[in-house]
C-alpha cells in the first residue's frame, strides 16, 4: 500500500537534528519536548534571548476631585468598573508595570472599611456604597494582576477634607467623630500630625488595607503638614497647631517647633515601614515629597522649601532605609537650570546612601505642544532616557493616568515608539531578601487548529509564582510577554508569523525571575 503525505528526507534529517538537541518525549495527546535551561544549552547564537528589561513604569490614578478615576461621581457600578478596565488595558498597551491607585484621598475610602467612610468622588455622597455593590480596591487590584501590572495603594495621610468635595461629611468622618483632632487650614481640613492619637489613627488605616488587600505597595505623595495657606493680604497663615506644641512642652520637649514638626512626621513615617513590613514583608513602601528637598541643594537649584514647609525631611526617609522607593517630584523640564530635572534627579541619588530605589516623578500632565513651548512631548522621553542614563534611577512615575487616556501631545505614540517599546518588570528590592525561583517546566501539544500550538508551563519548586515571562522568536525576532501566575499556557498561532522558539521564567513576589527554559519548535509541516 503506497504511504500517505510521505515526509521528504531533509524534513527528516532536521527532524533528527531536533530531537538530538532537545530531546523528545513522547507523550499523548501530541509531542512535547523537554526541555533545557539557557545555562544547560550554553548559549548558543541561535539561542540567545535579550535580557528583560528592568524599570519602574508608574502612573498615578488620583481620585480626589475626580481627577483620573471615576471620571464622574455619577457613574454606576458597570461604568466605574468599564473605566477601570479602560484605564488598566491603556496601562498595558503603553507597557507600564505600575498603578499607584489613590485609595484615601481625603480620610475616606475608596474601598469596603470599617474605620473610614466610602468616598464622596465614589458615589457622590460620603458615606455611601457603590450599588450595586462592589470593592473598587480589590477589583483594580485583581484587574491590575491579570494585565501583568503591581498595584499601590495610595493613601493621604493627614488630608481631612478637599474643597472638591460637594456634600457635607458623613456622621462617621473623622471631623464628626473626633473634631479635637481636626484642624480648619485654609479651604481644608487636616488632621494634626502632632497629635499621638492622629499618627494611630491613620496608621491603623494603612496597615488595615495592608493586611485584607493584595496589594504591593503602599505610598504616600507630598502632602504631610500643608502647603502654607496666606490671608487676602498674601501674608502666610499659621497651621492651628498650638494645643499640641503646649502639650509637647509640658511633656518636657525641647526641640524648636519647627523641629517638633519634623519629628512629628519622621516618627509617623518610621512607624509606618516598620509595621507594613511586619505584616507583609514584600509590600514597598513609597513616598513622593516635592522635589526640592531645600533650596540650594543642589547649589543653584531654587524654589519652595519642602524641609521647612511641609516638615517633610525626605532626604532623611531615604537615608535611614524607611522607604522602599524615593518619588521625588521633579516637574520641571531639563533645562530650567533653577529646578533643573538632571540636577535634581542627580542630586538625588547623591543622597541615596542606603541603594534604595529613585524612581522620579514626571510631569505628563504639563505637555504642552504649542510653537515654542519649554514643556513639548519630548520632553518627557528625554527625561525618561535622562533616568535610564544614571546609575541608581531605575524608573519613573508619571503624574498622571487621564493624559495617556487622552493621549495628549501623541505621549503614547511617542513612549510606545520610543522608550516603552518592549515591557518590562519591576526591579527586585534586595533588602527585602529573598533568591530566584526555580526554572519552570515547559512543554508544547498541538491546538485545535493546524496551525496552533499551545505552550504550557509549571512551576518546579514550591515558591508561588507571581508572574510568567514568556519570550518567543517570532520571525526572526523576540517578543517578550508578561503573564500572571495564575496563567499556564500560551496558544501560539503561526498562520501569519513564524514562531520557531519559546522560553519561560518564572519571577516570584520579590521580583527575582527564574533561569529562562528554553525549547525549539518544530518547523511548521
Amino acid at each position: 500500500m503506497a504511504r500517505r503525505n510521505p515526509t521528504p528526507l531533509w524534513k527528516r534529517l532536521c527532524l533528527l537534528l531536533s530531537v538530538a538537541m532537545t530531546t523528545v518525549n513522547a507523550q499523548t495527546p501530541g509531542r512535547e519536548f523537554r526541555n533545557r535551561t539557557l545555562s544547560q544549552l550554553r548559549q548558543q547564537p541561535a539561542t540567545i534571548i535579550p535580557s528583560l528589561q528592568r524599570e519602574f513604569r508608574g502612573v498615578w490614578v488620583a481620585t480626589v476631585a475626580n481627577i483620573d478615576w471615576p471620571s464622574s461621581r455619577a457613574l454606576t457600578t458597570d461604568q466605574q468598573k468599564a473605566e477601570m478596565i479602560r484605564l488598566l488595558d491603556r496601562a498595558k498597551e503603553l507597557n507600564l508595570n505600575a498603578i499607584i491607585f489613590q485609595v484615601r484621598p481625603q480620610c475616606d475610602a475608596l474601598y469596603a472599611s470599617q474605620i473610614e467612610p466610602w468616598s464622596e468622588f465614589l458615589t457622590g455622597q460620603m458615606g455611601q456604597a457603590p450599588s450595586p455593590f462592589y470593592d473598587p480596591l480589590e477589583f483594580a487590584i485583581d484587574e491590575a494582576h491579570a494585565r501583568g501590572l503591581e498595584l499601590h495603594a495610595w493613601f493621604n495621610p493627614y488630608r481631612a477634607w478637599h474643597p472638591s468635595a460637594t456634600n457635607p461629611p458623613s456622621p462617621d468622618h473623622i471631623s464628626q467623630r473626633r473634631p479635637d483632632l481636626v484642624k480648619s487650614y485654609g479651604r481644608y481640613l487636616w488632621l494634626d500630625p502632632g497629635e499621638k492619637e492622629v499618627q494611630d489613627y491613620s496608621l491603623s488605616v494603612v496597615l488595615d488595607v495592608v493586611r485584607r488587600y493584595d496589594i504591593d505597595g503602599v505610598h504616600f505623595d507630598d502632602y504631610f503638614y500643608p502647603y502654607v495657606e496666606r490671608d487676602a493680604q498674601g501674608q502666610p497663615l499659621p497651621f492651628p497647631d498650638e494645643t499640641s506644641w503646649q502639650k509637647y512642652l509640658a511633656g518636657g520637649g525641647k526641640l524648636s517647633r519647627d523641629d517638633w514638626r519634623r519629628q512629628n512626621v519622621n516618627e509617623f513615617i518610621q512607624r509606618v515601614a516598620r509595621e507594613i513590613k511586619w505584616i507583609k514583608p514584600y509590600v514597598k513602601f513609597g513616598i513622593s515629597p516635592f522635589g526640592i528637598w531645600q533650596p540650594g541643594h543642589p547649589p543653584g537649584i531654587t524654589g519652595l522649601n519642602a524641609y521647612a514647609e511641609n516638615y517633610a525631611d525626605s532626604r532623611k526617609w531615604i537615608n535611614e532605609g524607611w522607604v522602599d522607593y524615593l518619588t521625588p517630584q521633579l516637574y520641571w523640564p531639563i533645562n530650567q537650570l533653577a529646578q533643573s530635572y538632571t540636577a535634581l534627579l542627580d542630586w538625588w541619588i547623591s543622597q541615596n546612601l542606603m541603594s534604595r530605589h529613585i524612581w522620579p516623578g514626571n510631569a505628563v500632565y504639563k505637555i504642552d505642544t504649542a510653537a515654542g513651548s519649554t514643556f513639548p512631548t519630548s520632553e518627557i522621553i528625554n527625561q525618561i532616557e535622562a533616568t535610564r542614563q544614571r546609575s541608581g534611577s531605575t524608573g519613573n512615575v508619571h503624574f498622571s493616568m487621564v493624559h495617556f487616556l487622552n493621549n495628549r501631545g501623541g505621549i503614547n505614540e511617542a513612549l510606545k515608539t520610543g522608550p516603552y517599546t518592549q515591557p518590562a518588570l519591576v526591579p527586585p528590592s534586595p533588602w527585602l531578601g529573598g533568591t530566584p525561583p526555580e526554572a519552570p517546566g515547559l512543554t508544547f501539544t498541538q491546538g485545535s487548529k493546524p496551525d496552533e500550538i499551545v505552550i504550557s508551563w509549571v512551576a518546579q519548586g514550591p515558591e508561588p509564582v507571581f508572574w510568567w515571562v514568556l519570550y518567543l522568536r517570532e520571525s526572526g525576532a523576540w517578543k517578550i510577554i508578561i503573564l500572571p501566575g495564575s496563567t499556564l499556557n500560551h496558544t501560539i498561532s503561526r498562520t501569519n508569523a513564524v514562531v520557531s522558539s519559546v522560553a519561560v521564567s518564572a519571577v516570584n513576589r520579590l521580583g527575582y525571575e527564574s533561569e529562562r527554559t528554553f525549547m525549539r519548535l518544530p518547523d511548521r509541516d
